[in-house]
């Protein structure tokens, strides 16, 4: 307890050196990961509404050198953000946003050291703020000085300015990618994902990039430059790219596919009711598929009557799922049952897309299969029954296929 001001005193420590061997970082990166843990903790735990850090307008213009050198786009050039929300079950339907927040962002290094020095209060230097084998300090003690006497006497407040428009762009483009990333990426129930390339290929490289990145932090994973650039090519020509942590994306028809090391999980099978009449999307997939309940004499203009099941055989309840291996189906145009297994190869219908093919069952007996239509020896014998119809997926709106 802080005898003179009545605040509480909280410390940790760390052995940051291990900890920086273990997760393979530099020593600058495991003590921030480390030191903001601490943070997140303290809030998340004690009753705390926001921490305040003592970074200045000198450690932003640090940052933005420091993240332009090493290779950065906007959101890099953003720097260091006034304010960090933390988000925690505990406390997130409470009021009262907890926070990290840095009140000094515009205010120089010496201004703030001459304040101090006016009113006597003291503080504490780091002693690794001299050690010039870390990155940062070489910029502070070295190429900013040298930026400031042969470049320009500002360049501090330059740097600084332009991580404050570089947040207010990354702000706007995460609004217009969280707004057009539903309508193009698909995620299973799984683990992977696609980008569906039907309202990704047609969009400026801009938005293409962003839409990549956000794809991929959706699976937890980060990156760099030259692995967005990968993925932007195979939109165009080649058939796959190696990304980080075993991951691979690789060009399906009209879909980009991220998939993990090991490839597709085998437990992907799904099934979902399907009522009459009723809607249901499966993002499996990348399908809708809905049944009508149509009576006679109703125009057959909006649909094909093929696609009508005579209602006696839908009596029990619908499911659509995946079809099983062994399964069989009699098409219309032919003359005889045959194995799923078989049309869809005729149809050159494989790997992925050949495992979670759509059926639609109603009890032990398949009534309708996607691309083939209603089972030949079900089909209404007028024009009245329960329609089933399937619409793609594309462009977060569905197309009649």
């Amino acid at each position: 307890m802080s005898v003179s001001h009545g605040l509480e005193f909280r410390s940790e420590s760390h052995d940051v050196k291990t900890y920086a061997t273990e997760k393979k970082l530099s020593l600058e990166t495991a003590a921030r990961e480390v030191r903001y843990e601490f943070f997140k903790d303290c809030l998340r735990n004690k009753f705390l509404d926001k921490i305040a850090t003592a970074h200045t307008l000198d450690d932003q213009a640090e940052t933005v050198l420091m993240k332009l050198a090493r290779g950065a786009g906007t959101r890099g050039l953003a720097g260091i953000y006034p304010k960090v929300s933390i988000q925690h079950s505990a406390f997130s339907t409470q009021r009262k946003q907890r926070s990290i927040i840095r009140p000094l962002l515009e205010t120089k290094r010496r201004d703030l050291e001459s304040y101090l020095a006016e009113i006597r209060q003291d503080w504490r230097e780091d002693g690794s703020n001299r050690d010039l084998r870390h990155t940062r300090n070489r910029i502070r003690h070295g190429i900013l000085p040298r930026f400031e006497r042969h470049v320009n006497p500002a360049v501090r407040e330059a740097l600084a300015e332009t991580a404050e428009i570089s947040r207010a762009d990354e702000e706007y483009w995460a609004a217009e990618i969280e707004r057009i990333l539903p309508k193009v990426w698909v995620r299973p129930r799984t683990s992977g994902g696609s980008l569906l390339k039907l309202g990704f290929a047609d969009q400026p490289s801009a938005i293409q990039r962003r839409l990549i990145r956000a794809a991929a932090e959706s699976l937890g994973l980060t990156l760099e430059f030259g692995h967005v650039e990968e993925v932007r090519r195979l939109s165009n020509d080649g058939e796959n790219a190696s990304l980080p942590e075993g991951w691979t994306v690789s060009r399906n028809k009209g879909e980009l596919r991220f998939e993990p090391a090991g490839g597709v999980p085998t437990d992907e099978d799904y099934e979902y009711q399907l009522s009459i009449p009723g809607k249901v999307t499966v993002t499996e997939a990348r399908v809708q598929v809905e049944t009508l309940l149509v009576l006679s004499g109703h125009s057959s203009e909006l649909y094909n009557p093929e696609q009508l099941v005579e209602p006696k055989f839908v009596q029990q309840a619908l499911t659509i799922r995946n079809w099983h291996a062994g399964e069989r189906f009699w098409p219309a145009h032919m003359k005889e049952p045959k194995k799923l297994k078989e049309l869809l190869q005729d149809r050159h219908i494989t790997g992925r897309e050949k495992k979670l093919w759509p059926v639609v069952a109603s009890g032990g007996e398949i009534v309708w299969v996607r691309g083939f239509g209603i089972r030949r020896d079900f089909q209404s014998k007028d024009t009245s029954g329960v329609l089933i119809r399937d619409f793609s997926i594309f462009e977060g709106n569905s197309r009649e296929s």
